[in-house]
């Protein structure tokens, strides 16, 4: 063999391992990058701490505005484009679900011994005549008032996400839901939900009772329930 031969043959190696180094670094770029769920953040906002957040609860209240008036077309107070009702008050605790600043999903919690005003919580004030666009009957019993239960409401997924995104984000939503309840001493979570809930929540290996008859209300298939949440963590 001759030296340029030799030459050759170095050079060869050389660009051999160049390449091999190269695929081995984008390997181990692609196995470092964060997956999908590992992305996802969850953060409470209430009014004590949303100054820590920057624009988050902005964009939280933005995005219920985007949800509920612009795609389900209820009639909410917004301003700013954002909505907001009565229930948003410092008693109040949001859930959020973001993914590099932009909100995923959300849902609200207000304890069911809350009072501002005439007002109480959602299902109870609807059972008070207070709320025309939910029934009295919206429940079987008398909606109950206790520190150990909240309510849950304005629960969202944002929409264009892929099936399989969509599951872990709700996931995420659900327990996060749970541990900020819990973190307030609460054992139960009651709320609106879909019709379809019980599909949904042994979807997400959860589980709810119904509290309150079957309803269509602004075209959406809905029920009352409560979750014991203490139980899911």
């Amino acid at each position: 063999m001759g030296f340029h031969a030799v030459k050759a043959s170095e050079q060869q190696s050389v660009e051999i391992g160049i390449a091999d180094a190269k695929r081995a670094g984008e390997q181990k770029a692609v196995q470092n990058r964060p997956t999908f769920a590992a992305r996802i953040e969850e953060t409470v906002v209430c009014v004590e701490n949303q100054h820590r957040y920057g624009q988050l609860y902005v964009d939280f209240l933005r995005a219920r505005k985007t949800v509920f008036i612009d795609q389900k077309g209820w009639d909410l107070p917004q301003t700013d484009g954002m909505e907001f009702d009565q229930y948003d008050t410092p008693q109040s605790r949001s859930v959020v679900i973001h993914e590099y600043g932009r909100v995923l999903a959300g849902v609200r919690l207000l304890p069911t011994t809350a009072q501002c005003g005439c007002y109480s919580y959602m299902l109870k004030d609807a059972q008070r005549g207070l709320l025309p666009n939910i029934p009295e009957y919206i429940l079987y019993e008398p909606a109950p008032v206790a520190a150990h239960v909240w309510e849950a409401t304005r629960l969202f997924v944002t929409r264009n996400e892929p099936a399989e995104r969509r599951l872990i984000i709700q996931t995420k939503l659900i327990k996060a839901m749970a541990t900020a309840a819990t973190e307030q001493g609460a054992t139960h979570v009651i709320g609106i939900v879909p019709a379809a809930f019980q599909r949904w929540m042994n979807r997400l290996g959860l589980s709810a009772l119904p509290v309150g008859p079957k309803l269509n209300i602004s075209g959406d298939h809905i029920q009352a329930a409560v979750m014991y949440v203490a139980g899911q963590l």
